[in-house]
């Protein structure tokens, strides 16, 4: 067991190591030393597989000579291991995330503390010591005039918090900031009472608290976006948030998916009670975020729909302009008669129902506004799926000129594919009637030339085929002579007497 232990830790100090400590590693091993940084930690990791006693020495010298090098670097009274776990962190360092054997539950709940009890554990086992630990900074708030771009599926109903500054503050990797909020009794109200606790379903709420978090730049609205590392506690519980999405670019963090957060269940839905927001994050130089929380409705695509259609539709004659305009003669000088569209969705690959498009597009062919607004409703893209541009929901609009085509009894239930004529007009694409009779042609002839074998035993059945019809168009033939019959054989007879 004690082995066990010891091999871990020599473990955990290789992942500290940097490149240069890791060529060191293996140059004195004797290893390849080149390559990227991964290919060098599992050459490193390989050693150990090896249960020398020099390298295990080695890898302590090592780890020593960085702690030592960090220190120094450090401000007065600032922690070494504390600088270490942060250094990891900034590698992007998996290995002291993903195994937590042998740390407290607390730890767990806590990403820096479960990465500083690893450290320490690395260390301890190393030098028999316990090193002091050391909190985040906290950092500098203050309201700023930064504006989060519009989410489609969410009406803001009330902002608890303001849009406020997450500020680094002093040098340390690691930063804190503490936020409170209070609502109102309607507010209150409104989210108790707006709740599915039907049976089997998932408590799942009408009115939201929603946190958000993006970058600190007030020229232009700001998507979500998290800082590196956070980690939220709402009232001294754990936040879940959004799983990072994996990278293969070396020394790069996961970034994890650009949405708001729920955090209605951890909350306190009183008038009379504060809710705390802790949030912990790493400073990343030369950026600054921001934070910000509203009471939200949160709405269905149908209801999305439905506001999509009583906003009107785009004129008929709107898009009939817009059809001669692209088929008059264009800067070239090439003219074109007509053009071939489909009204089957690019989405669904099916017939839409509800024909629209961005009017910041310029293309002709529309989309399906249902399976749209479904499928945004599960993962929001807004992009175009036409021209991948970008799609926002208030620029949709549905177009009466395809609408009318999709309706018209003029076009077959089977036929998904129109043309637009210079005029402006529309026409179903015909079908190909030459080709399709000779078709039907070829279709006759096989089965006038399949031959039948019949296989049975009864000659009483048997027919025999009929004889070719003579041709009367073809030339008739020469008479042949006709030869005499052959005269009778003569018999001999033998007397046997």
């Amino acid at each position: 067991m004690a082995f066990n232990k010891e091999k871990e830790a020599l473990r955990n100090m290789i992942l500290t190591f940097r490149v240069s400590e890791l060529q060191m590693l293996l140059g004195f091993a004797g290893r390849n030393q080149s390559g990227k940084k991964t290919e060098l930690q599992d050459r490193s990791l390989e050693l150990l597989q090896l249960n020398s006693t020099p390298v295990q020495k080695r890898i302590r010298e090592l780890f020593q000579s960085s702690q030592e090098t960090q220190q120094a670097a450090m401000i007065p009274g600032a922690n070494a291991l504390q600088y270490s776990a942060a250094y990891a962190q900034m590698l992007g360092l998996a290995g002291f995330t993903t195994q937590q054997q042998g740390i407290p539950q607390a730890g767990r709940a806590n990403p820096y503390a479960a990465q500083q009890a690893q450290q320490a554990a690395a260390f301890s086992a190393a030098y028999g010591t316990q090193p002091q630990q050391t909190k985040p900074i906290q950092a500098n708030t203050q309201p700023v005039n930064v504006k989060f771009k519009q989410l489609p599926f969410y009406d803001i109903h009330g902002e608890l918090l303001k849009p406020t500054s997450l500020v680094t503050q002093g040098s340390s990797r690691f930063q804190e900031a503490q936020f409170q909020f209070l609502l109102s009794p309607e507010q209150a109200t409104n989210i108790a009472s707006n709740r599915d606790i039907r049976m089997g379903s998932k408590l799942d709420y009408l009115y939201q608290i929603q946190l958000r978090f993006c970058l600190l730049d007030p020229s232009a609205e700001q998507g979500d976006e998290f800082p590196p590392s956070i980690c939220v506690q709402v009232n001294g519980k754990m936040c879940p948030l959004p799983n990072p999405i994996p990278t293969n670019k070396p020394n790069v963090e996961p970034k994890r998916p650009p949405r708001p957060i729920h955090i209605t269940p951890l909350c306190k839905l009183t008038p009379i009670l504060n809710n705390t927001v802790s949030v912990k994050w790493a400073a990343d130089y030369g950026k600054g975020w921001v934070v910000g929380i509203w009471l939200v409705e949160k709405l269905s695509s149908d209801q999305l729909l439905e506001r999509l259609t009583s906003k009107g539709k785009r004129n008929s004659d709107f898009t009939r302009e817009l059809i001669k305009t692209k088929l008059t003669d264009d800067e070239d000088g090439i003219a074109t008669t007509n053009l071939k569209v489909t009204v089957s969705c690019p989405l669904g690959k099916m017939r839409m129902s509800m024909p629209c498009r961005p009017t910041t597009c310029d293309h002709l062919q529309c989309f399906d506004a249902s399976l749209f607004l479904m499928m945004n409703e599960k993962k929001p893209t807004w992009t175009c799926p036409v021209c991948d541009s970008a799609a926002k929901y208030d620029d949709l609009m549905v177009d009466g000129y395809f609408e009318e085509v999709i309706k018209a009894p003029e076009l077959p239930d089977e036929e998904n594919e129109i043309i637009l004529n210079q005029d402006g007009s529309w026409n179903p694409v015909p079908k190909d009637e030459e080709e399709e009779r000779k078709r039907k042609e070829k279709e006759e002839e096989e089965r006038k030339n399949a031959v039948v074998l019949d296989l049975s035993d009864d000659d009483e059945d048997y027919t025999p085929a009929p004889k070719p019809a003579a041709d009367p168009d073809a030339a008739p033939a020469e008479d042949l002579p006709v030869l005499p019959p052959p005269p009778p054989a003569e018999i001999e007879c033998i007397d046997i007497e």
